[in-house]
């Protein structure tokens, strides 16, 4: 089953190779590099800064497509994404995508771009959604979720959920020549729209969009399209948009932001406030339905750090404490200290799987790499890179883009 959910998610991703990090969570948009990728089996004590450019507010992931970088910022007022060369951080293109959205955090963009090596799509915080050729930044095309689909944007007043409350920062997901949005309108939850030219091919359920990307996966035989958004965790027939299961899940303001994690026909979620659960999906008779697998309380929810699986095991962060899990159980094989050392209701890592290993970076702008082993904690090295920060880097051919408060930073892991 693993081996046929990894061959699905490959051809969903075109030709995107080990020479890209096209997603915030990587090729396959599951935290782990790709298979032929050439990683670090140390980290070097002080790596080498290959350039490092300056930067404004932001919380939007960098990502690596076709030899460069494109990553976000607050411009002149306006949420900007740019393309740079991953060589040398000289600048190819950039474009304006909208108003800020403002609330405690700050403002600029928190949506992670996304490319398939032909477009990249930037969304913005207030539910703008642009698709720009990938090696000019031209606009082709672009959809409004606000207007075109009826979706609220209220900001940080009142009881207001998920994105209408702190902005739109679910990527989305190009899947071949469609394209999956969390839209988050009546009727309109889910979009799936033509990659070429942004019509609606399909659009699906009421549901108000959360925080957390969508997965494209097989459960159960059936390939699907696995959500988490304000009112839980649901799966869409990916060729229609029908609705196959739903679990509720409620959590104050909607703080959905953990990415799905699939095991065999699991799919599990969670948060600060409903713990981690993972829902068991069933194909009975033709029917596809859902059942509890398992279920741990909320002292065992993650916050906004998404966890990632290697092998049979779930590494995550609850609290601030690394955390292994037994994804068929969600038994706790081991919790380490001494990773993360922020308050636990704001500490942040973000996990990249490289083959036996796995690399964390810290939300202080430290790396460290340990084992993707479940018997114990055993780390292999770590180094600092960056200043404190809340973003996923990206990862590729040895270079390693990170994003703090002030500066853009790509740093060669293999060179010692």
């Amino acid at each position: 089953m693993r081996n046929s959910l990894l061959l699905v998610l490959v051809f969903a991703v075109g030709q995107v190779g080990a020479a890209d990090w096209p997603h915030q969570r990587g090729p396959l948009n599951n935290g782990h590099v790709a298979a032929d990728a050439v990683v670090p089996k140390s980290l070097p004590d002080d790596p080498k800064v290959v350039w490092q450019i300056p930067v404004t507010d932001g919380f939007a992931a960098p990502i690596i497509t076709g030899g460069m970088v494109v990553y976000g910022d607050f411009q002149k007022g306006k949420e900007t994404f740019h393309a740079v060369n991953l060589s040398d951080g000289k600048p190819v293109w950039h474009d304006t995508l909208d108003s800020p959205h403002r609330d405690n955090f700050g403002t600029g963009p928190r949506c992670a771009p996304v490319s398939d090596g032909t477009i990249v799509l930037i969304q913005s915080c207030k539910g703008e959604l642009h698709c720009l050729a990938a090696k000019t930044g031209k606009l082709l095309w672009k959809k409004n979720y606000l207007s075109d689909f009826g979706a609220p944007y209220v900001g940080e007043k009142g009881s207001t959920k998920g994105a209408a409350r702190h902005g739109y920062a679910a990527s989305s997901w190009i899947d071949g020549e469609q394209v999956i949005a969390l839209a988050g309108g009546p009727g309109a939850a889910v979009v799936c729209l033509n990659r070429r030219n942004g019509e609606v091919i399909w659009k699906s359920e009421d549901d108000q969009a959360a925080y957390s990307p969508p997965r494209v996966a097989k459960l159960a035989g059936v390939e699907q399209v696995v959500c988490f958004t304000v009112d839980g965790a649901m799966g869409l027939d990916r060729s229609n948009g029908k609705l196959l299961w739903r679990v509720p899940l409620s959590t104050d303001y909607g703080r959905h932001i953990v990415a799905p994690v699939i095991y065999e026909d699991l799919a599990v979620v969670g948060s600060h406030q409903v713990g981690y659960v993972a829902t068991r999906v069933v194909r009975k008779g033709g029917k596809v339905t859902a059942e509890e697998a398992w279920r741990l309380g909320k002292n065992m929810g993650p916050n906004f750090a998404s966890p990632i699986r290697v092998g049979d095991h779930i590494y995550m962060l609850v609290g601030k404490e690394i955390t292994c899990l037994d994804a068929a159980t969600g038994k706790k094989a081991w919790a380490a200290k001494g990773v993360v050392n922020t308050s636990a209701q704001r500490a942040f890592c973000a996990f990249i799987g490289m083959g036996e290993n796995i690399l964390v970076l810290t939300d202080m702008g430290e790396l460290v790499l340990f084992e993707a082993n479940p018997q114990e904690y055993r780390e292999i090295s770590r180094t600092q890179v960056c200043g404190k920060n809340w973003c996923h880097p990206a990862y590729a051919g040895g270079k390693l883009v990170v994003r703090d408060a002030k500066k853009l930073i790509c740093v060669d892991l293999l060179e010692k």
